[in-house]
């Protein structure tokens, strides 16, 4: 059976947006039957979603696979660039649009980070095998923006991520993030640690 999500709430103690935390939310009991398998968080800020990155990348090893979903201009790049920050990669994390990935090395004993924007690709996997992440993947950490039936077939240990944002014509931050872990790999992966 499926653990529930763990939910972030703005204002709660112990909520993603705070930077070290002196105390923990209750919720974040370390005991088996509280494990999470999906975590859900309200995002209020791109320093929030930088922030969110760099605690998901203590979660991460080499051999990861993560899947970024969301709309345009939705935070999937800002949440990467945390992610480096967090890996300790060398190189400024940005847009891979146009040259579809950038390999990231660590800067220490980390993995280093393949950063994919899958966006401009239509097909599968075969559409990607020119990029050798199958390769790449047992000692990296892969991230793929708009993977989303392109990248599935890598692995069945995965992660998503999946940023929702308010369209149209707003200018408003607040983004609604919901991580899941798929696959052995997360099962006994605590991703309410997120919240801490």
């Amino acid at each position: 059976m499926e653990a529930p999500a763990a939910r972030y709430v703005p204002g709660e103690p112990g909520a993603v947006p705070s930077l070290p935390s002196s105390s923990s939310s209750p919720s974040s009991s370390s005991s088996p039957s509280s494990s999470v398998t999906s975590f859900e968080a309200v995002v209020q800020s791109p320093e929030q979603m930088l922030e969110l990155g760099r605690r998901l990348a203590k979660l991460l090893r080499p051999g990861d696979l993560v899947m970024l979903n969301g709309e345009l201009g939705a935070g999937k790049t800002t949440l990467t660039r945390g992610l480096g920050e967090g890996l300790g990669v060398r190189g400024a994390v940005t847009s891979p649009t146009f040259v579809i990935a950038r390999v990231h090395p660590s800067l220490g004993e980390g993995p280093p980070l393949v950063h994919v924007d899958a966006y401009r690709l239509g097909g599968g996997l075969d559409e990607m095998e020119d990029l050798d992440l199958d390769v790449s993947l047992p000692d990296s950490v892969i991230v793929v923006e708009w993977g989303e039936g392109k990248v599935e077939e890598l692995t069945d240990d995965r992660l998503h991520v999946v940023i929702h944002r308010a369209v149209g014509d707003t200018t408003d931050e607040v983004r609604q993030v919901t991580v899941t872990g798929l696959g052995e790999r997360w099962a006994s992966v605590e991703l309410g640690v997120l919240s801490a």
